[in-house]
C-alpha cells in the first residue's frame, strides 16, 4: 500500500529547493508509485492550484535537470493544506485529508520540532506511519534526549528517520563499498598504518541570505555536529554484519561513543569568521555587515577541531574536522593519510606517505602513490590513481526520499548517534562561549584563518 507523504513546512525553502526536486527525480526514474500523493502543510493561505503554481516555479528553478513531463506529473500529485504545524486540530485536518498510513516529513526549523511532535502526539498516528526529522536534531545532548523521548512516545524507533542528506551522497556511500567490498584496504585501515584523517568541507559560498538560520547556528552546529561527524563514523566504524539500517547505525554509534572531545580547546579547536573580500570575482561584505546578522552573537563561519577515538583500531590517530564559508576554493573531501614505510631504500626524504582521497563535486576517488619515474628508473615520482565517478540519476534527497517512502532506514541516523554527536561538540561550544578560544578573522577569498 502506498503511503501518502505529508510535508510539514511544505512551502518552505527546504521543500522547494530539495524535496520537490527529489520527488521529481523519483518520478522520472519510475520509482514513484502511480498513486503516490503529496500533501504540503504551511502557514500561508492558498489553494491547491496556488501551491501547484509555486511548486512549478520551484521545480523550474531547482530541477531543470528533470524532464518537464516528470515535473508536471509531480505537480499533479500535490495538494496544499493551510495550518499551523504546532496546532493539533490543524494537523488532524491535514492527516484526515491525506488519509491512509502517512509518512510525515518535518521540513521545519529545529526550534519547532518538539512542539510539532507533541501536537502530532495529541492527534496520534496509525500503526505503520513514519516520521522524518531534519537536522540539526535538538540544540544539545539533553534536548536531543528529550526530543527522542517525544518521538518514541509517538512511534517506535524503526519508524523514525533522522535525516542527514550527507549520508546519501555518492562519495559517502562509496566509502562503504571501498572499505567492505575490497580486501585491499581493510587490513591497513587502523592506527598501525594510518597517520591521520582529515574531513574537510570548505566552501566559496558566503551567507547567501541564510542569516535567519545561520547566525544562530554557526559552522560548528551547521556542519561539524552532524554532517562531518557522520563521515567520521563511516570512516572509523567496524565492519557491519550487513548494509542495513540497524547494522550500520549500531556500528556508527559505537564509534561516536568512543570519540573523545578535544583535551586542549585552545590547541585543538579553531573558530573564525570572514571579513570583506573577493571570492571568485564576487565582492563579499564583512560577515557582520550581512543583512540579518547580529555581530554581538560572535557566530563563527569557520570551525575546526581535532578529536581522537578511544578504541583498539584508532587509538592515537587524530581526526581533524573543518568547514568554512567564503574561502578561496571549494575543498570537500575525506582524506586518509597513511604512515611512511618503515624503511626506504631510495634514500631519506625521497617518498611521501600514501594518501587516499574521496572527493565531493565532482565525486571521485584517488590514491596518491610513489612510483618509479619515467627518467631515472631508480628515482621516485608521485602519481595519483584517480577515478571521477559518473553522476547518479538520483540526488541525495532523491535517494533519501526513495528509502523513506519504502520504509528503509539504511540512511537514517539513530537516536544514539544524535545524542552522541551533541556530547562530542558540547564541550567545544562551552569553551567557545566562555571565551577560552578567540574568534579569529579571515578575509573572504583567503585560505582561512591562521592559527595563533
Amino acid at each position: 500500500m502506498t503511503r501518502p507523504l505529508v510535508v510539514l513546512g511544505g512551502s518552505g525553502d527546504l521543500t522547494g529547493r530539495f524535496l520537490l526536486p527529489g520527488l521529481a527525480e523519483l518520478d522520472d526514474a519510475g520509482e514513484l508509485a502511480d498513486d503516490q500523493t503529496v500533501l504540503a502543510v504551511g502557514r500561508h493561505d492558498g489553494s491547491d492550484d496556488d501551491y501547484r503554481s509555486w511548486a512549478r516555479e520551484q521545480l523550474g528553478e531547482h530541477a531543470d535537470h528533470v524532464p518537464e513531463e516528470s515535473r508536471a506529473r509531480l505537480v499533479g500529485r500535490l495538494g496544499y493544506q493551510q495550518g499551523s504545524v504546532t496546532e493539533a486540530d490543524d494537523l488532524r485536518r491535514a492527516l484526515e485529508r491525506a488519509g491512509g498510513v502517512p509518512v510525515v516529513y518535518l521540513a521545519l526549523p529545529n526550534t519547532v520540532f518538539r512542539d510539532t511532535l507533541e501536537a502530532l502526539g495529541q492527534v496520534g498516528l496509525p500503526e505503520g506511519a513514519a516520521v522524518a526529522v531534519e537536522k540539526p536534531f535538538g540544540t544539545g545532548v539533553e534536548d536531543a534526549r528529550e526530543l527522542n523521548a517525544v518521538l518514541h512516545r509517538l512511534l517506535p524507533e524503526d519508524a523514525v528517520h533522522r535525516v542527514d542528506h550527507f549520508t546519501a551522497t555518492q562519495t559517502v556511500l562509496n566509502l562503504l563499498g571501498l572499505r567492505f567490498a575490497n580486501r585491499l584496504f581493510e587490513p591497513v585501515w587502523n592506527a598501525g598504518h594510518v597517520e591521520r584523517v582529515d574531513i574537510v568541507f570548505d566552501e566559496t559560498l558566503g551567507l547567501e541570505g541564510r542569516a535567519g538560520y545561520y547566525d544562530t547556528a554557526g559552522a560548528l552546529r551547521d556542519m561539524l555536529q552532524n554532517h562531518l561527524l557522520q563521515q567520521l563514523a563511516l570512516v572509523a566504524m567496524e565492519p557491519p554484519a550487513a548494509i542495513d539500517g540497524p547494522s550500520l547505525a549500531a556500528r556508527r554509534a559505537d564509534v561516536l561513543r568512543a570519540v573523545r572531545p578535544p583535551a586542549d580547546m585552545a590547541r585543538d579547536t579553531l573558530r573564525a569568521r570572514y571579513t570583506a573580500g573577493t571570492v571568485a570575482g564576487r565582492e563579499l561584505p564583512d560577515y557582520t555587515a550581512e543583512e540579518g546578522v547580529d555581530p554581538d552573537r560572535g557566530t563563527e563561519t569557520y570551525a575546526e577541531y581535532t578529536v581522537t577515538i578511544d578504541n583498539w583500531r584508532w587509538a592515537g590517530v587524530p581526526f581533524r574536522l573543518r568547514s568554512g564559508k567564503a574561502l578561496g576554493a571549494d575543498r570537500q573531501e575525506m582524506v586518509i593519510r597513511f604512515k611512511p614505510v618503515p624503511h626506504l631504500a631510495f634514500g631519506d626524504g625521497a617518498a611521501e606517505p600514501d594518501v587516499l582521497r574521496l572527493t565531493f563535486d565532482p565525486d571521485g576517488v584517488s590514491l596518491e602513490l610513489n612510483l618509479n619515474g619515467a627518467g631515472d628508473p631508480f628515482d621516485l615520482e608521485r602519481r595519483a590513481l584517480a577515478l571521477e565517478l559518473p553522476t547518479r540519476r538520483l540526488s541525495a534527497y532523491g535517494l533519501l526520499l526513495r528509502e523513506l517512502l519504502a520504509g528503509n532506514r539504511v540512511l537514517s541516523v539513530s537516536a544514539a548517534e544524535a545524542e552522541e554527536s551533541w556530547r562530542i561538540v558540547e564541550p567545544i561550544l562551552a569553551a567557545w562561549a566562555a571565551g577560552e578560544v578567540p574568534l579569529r578573522e579571515y578575509p573572504a577569498g583567503s585560505d582561512g584563518p591562521v592559527p595563533g
